[in-house]
């Protein structure tokens, strides 16, 4: 990594930070598999801080990367939610959308309450991310965030890992630029298809998860203009598209 004025590197002032803010009872290390919390686990062994890190387990993560954690991260505690995606799904009586993203909330958004929260938020990563700052607040529960790399752009990520030699997920090296949970609504309807042709169980189990959510609008006598699960999925992908035209080669498998 290149070296400032002061002959530090990011990675430098990275660990200056985990030390400075090191509470007494250690972080709580939000780990999802990615290469930015691979960096961030990384820093913090290097930094020899005291912490215990945490995988969210969605329900919808790719398998490759449910793997790699497995493999190269044992000591990483897996926090499983009350409900899935699936059940979750049902609860709500509609789709996750961008405007709705009660799955994040549930899946990821509710853990490390009274700890200050470690993560690999970088202000590269998008518009939204750029405003926030290395240390946060979260009003909603009684916790802090500490971003270490909060500066660092993808070259700055990926030379750590290398020059490191730190293992990451295989997805990376096919093309992919994020990893996050499967058909995420947060991603462009392209960008679902090809997850669905790619994990076809997974676009399943949206498939049937939808289906039963139809069925428990119907139940509680709640308006429903979907008449079953692929219309459902029809919908939700052109709707977050912003196209609004009905798709007729959604796959059925």
């Amino acid at each position: 990594m290149n070296r400032d004025l002061f002959d530090k590197t990011r990675a430098d002032l990275a660990i200056a930070r985990l030390r400075e803010f090191e509470p007494p009872g250690g972080y709580y290390l939000a780990f999802s598999g990615g290469k930015d919390s691979v960096c961030l686990k990384a820093l913090a062994d290097l930094a020899g801080v005291k912490y215990d890190a945490h995988y969210s387990v969605t329900t919808v993560d790719p398998p490759e990367l449910v793997r790699f954690i497995r493999e190269h991260h044992p000591t990483v505690t897996w926090d499983r939610p009350k409900r899935s995606m699936w059940k979750l799904i049902e609860r709500d009586s509609m789709p996750p959308t961008r405007l709705a993203r009660y799955c994040c909330r549930a899946l990821k958004e509710d853990k490390g309450n009274g700890r200050l929260v470690l993560t690999g938020v970088r202000w590269a990563e998008s518009s939204a991310r750029s405003r926030r700052s290395m240390v946060d607040v979260c009003y909603k529960q009684s916790k802090h965030y500490l971003h270490p790399i909060i500066d660092w752009s993808d070259v700055d990520v990926w030379a750590f890992i290398h020059e490191n030699d730190l293992p990451y997920c295989s997805l990376y090296d096919e093309g992919y630029s994020r990893l996050g949970c499967v058909m995420c609504p947060m991603k462009r309807k392209r960008a679902q298809l090809e997850d669905a042709a790619r994990w076809p169980r997974i676009y399943r189990a949206w498939l049937r998860a939808f289906g039963r959510m139809v069925d428990r609008r119907l139940a509680l006598g709640k308006t429903c203009s979907w008449a079953d699960g692929l219309a459902v999925m029809d919908w939700w992908l052109n709707e977050q598209d912003g196209s609004g035209e009905p798709d007729n080669q959604l796959p059925l498998w």
